[in-house]
């Protein structure tokens, strides 16, 4: 793969790099730069994440060597979204989750790192430099730098505060050369910027992800019940959440059906040459064959395919898509409820 073809498959559907020639630079001075993504395991895992997976898909194709941060430590900080005394079972679910999805893409997750937040964020140096890059930063700059991550609260937590503080930190110690994740994640990654120079460390290079909108019309969470699909779910299920998704009559805008259709569908069957074909009753125009995103926008925008027939198409694609990571958890279902007991 040359130069321009790994510079194009990394780009494609980022929704920033900061910078590009930062970018562009290092893809041609490393054949295997590197790169991390963090999850922090707080709730059940949506089928959101299969956006940024798909993404990792891409940086592996295009060279990367891959570190997936279950961030524990930074769940917990998060207002306390994930019990301390549940995070050694949030991390084994979250895993286990992560390699289904890898798989389920056809991403080669033998390409892919797991690294647990407690398994270095506690160690001399680490906890060293989190004391210094705390003493040079002001609580009005870290709450600014947390505000789209962190559950803040009337009242907020000292926790909060500290949690843009180590996702800057995370950079140097996991020696990665570029830190990717969702656009909300922007003003942590600007802070992550702004600040390892202050210790003498190098910025790195920020990539940034486009957010599935939930299904309701809003940002898709798994903290909102109504606006995701559990990753797990069944076909049933799939059909009736996505039935009730947000998607009228022509418009594109915060569209989550049309969004995932060009976050992931489309580019898996771009990837592998096929169409997407779409079931319809002859009265309706009959059975439709797509070749690309911009086909199905326009011919959704145009109002030649109706909304209910792009979500029967959507739940039968999702379904294809969340069955091997199904599959993976059958026998494993403990893992699960030890994560969230009584859930």
């Amino acid at each position: 793969m040359d130069f321009h073809q790994r510079i194009t498959l990394v780009k494609r559907n980022l929704a920033e790099a900061v910078t590009e020639e930062e970018l562009e630079n290092l893809l041609r001075e490393k054949e295997h730069p590197s790169l991390y993504l963090g999850l922090a395991p707080t709730g059940k895992i949506h089928i959101g994440y299969f956006v940024p997976f798909m993404k990792l898909k891409d940086f592996i194709k295009a060279g990367f060597k891959v570190t997936l941060l279950l961030a524990d430590l930074h769940a917990h900080l998060d207002d306390r979204k994930a019990p301390f005394e549940l995070l050694d079972k949030r991390v084994a679910y979250y895993k286990e989750v992560s390699l289904g999805i890898l798989g389920s893409l056809g991403a080669d997750a033998r390409q892919v790192t797991f690294v647990r937040g407690t398994g270095f964020q506690l160690e001399k140096d680490y906890v060293r430099d989190l004391f210094r890059l705390s003493a040079l930063n002001t609580l009005a700059r870290c709450r600014r730098a947390a505000s789209e991550v962190v559950r803040f609260g009337d009242e907020p937590k000292l926790s909060g505060f500290i949690y843009p503080i180590m996702q800057a930190l995370d950079e140097e110690y996991l020696k990665v050369d570029c830190q990717f994740g969702g656009i909300d994640q922007r003003k942590i990654f600007m802070f992550a910027r702004e600040s390892l120079p202050d210790l003498g460390y190098k910025p790195r290079v920020e990539l940034m992800s486009a957010i599935l909108p939930g299904l309701t019309g809003d940002k898709m969470s798994s903290s909102i019940e109504q606006s995701k699909v559990d990753i797990l779910a069944s076909k049933e299920e799939i059909k009736a959440r996505i039935g009730k998704a947000y998607c009228p009559e022509g418009e594109v805008m915060n569209n989550s059906v049309l969004g995932f259709f060009r976050y992931v569908i489309m580019v898996l069957n771009q990837d592998s040459s096929k169409p997407l074909h779409i079931k319809r009753p002859e009265k309706f125009g009959g059975n439709l064959s797509v070749k690309s995103y911009e086909d199905l926008e326009n011919t959704f925008r145009e109002k030649k395919l109706h909304p209910m027939d792009l979500k029967n198409a959507l739940a039968e694609e999702l379904d294809k898509l969340i069955d091997p990571v199904r599959n993976r958890f059958k026998g494993k279902e403990r893992i699960l409820a030890e994560a969230y007991p009584g859930a």
